[in-house]
């Protein structure tokens, strides 16, 4: 997929939050070499000729200069931007403001630098179950309570939600699906068929690797 100017509608984004604190794992996530190479290139190789554009959010200027020695955005066919979040130490929420404030696109999908098991299948299936009639698509495991079974962190959101997550933020509400539970939302059941649960395995702590 080329990378050259498209309409806002036909732009397919991808937020990456690089911004926690990886207290969990004792180290940066993002960079922790996995299968030979940092965690979040298996990301952004998954993301390689599916999309146009990828937002990756870190929390400071010292973490964005060491990312771009070992990320070379020519190396992708998409463009690839490096952002600083704007509000720190607040969870995943300010970073998807910041991030959808940087995209070109009207929707981006959001996912953590901690989950190097996501497909290009996966990529595929969400953003063909993009509806604009809804401010978010989400997947969830579970019919009985879609919500609280839901995958907040490998969404796709529209920059409509902006001004709700700053409300939220006013409130000092940061818990991701409070956002969910605000705007208009269509789930996706993640059934091992279409969309596999190994996409949603993400890696917290030493012994997850």
């Amino acid at each position: 997929m080329s990378s050259e100017v498209k309409s806002s509608e036909n732009i397919k984004s991808c937020i990456i939050l690089c911004g926690g604190k990886s207290s969990r794992m004792g180290q940066d996530k993002g960079s922790m070499i996995i299968q030979d190479k940092p965690m979040i290139k298996h990301i952004l190789s998954t993301l390689n000729h599916q999309i146009n554009e990828v937002v990756i959010v870190l929390n400071d200027s010292e973490r964005i200069g060491r990312y771009a020695k070992f990320i070379d955005p020519t190396d992708y066919d998409y463009k690839l931007t490096f952002v600083e979040d704007e509000i720190k130490n607040k969870g995943p929420l300010p970073g998807i403001k910041t991030g959808l404030s940087k995209i070109k696109g009207n929707y981006a999908l959001i996912l953590p630098c901690d989950s190097p098991y996501v497909s290009k299948n996966y990529i595929n299936t969400i953003f063909e179950e993009l509806d604009e009639n809804y401010q978010a698509i989400v997947p969830y495991h579970d019919n009985e309570n879609k919500l609280k079974t839901s995958e907040p962190l490998h969404s796709i959101y529209s920059k409509s939600v902006v001004p709700e997550i700053e409300d939220l933020l006013e409130k000092d509400i940061l818990h991701i699906k409070g956002l969910i539970e605000k705007i208009n939302a269509k789930y996706v059941l993640i059934d091992n068929k279409k969309i596999e649960k190994k996409e949603f395995r993400n890696l917290n702590r030493p012994e997850d690797i």
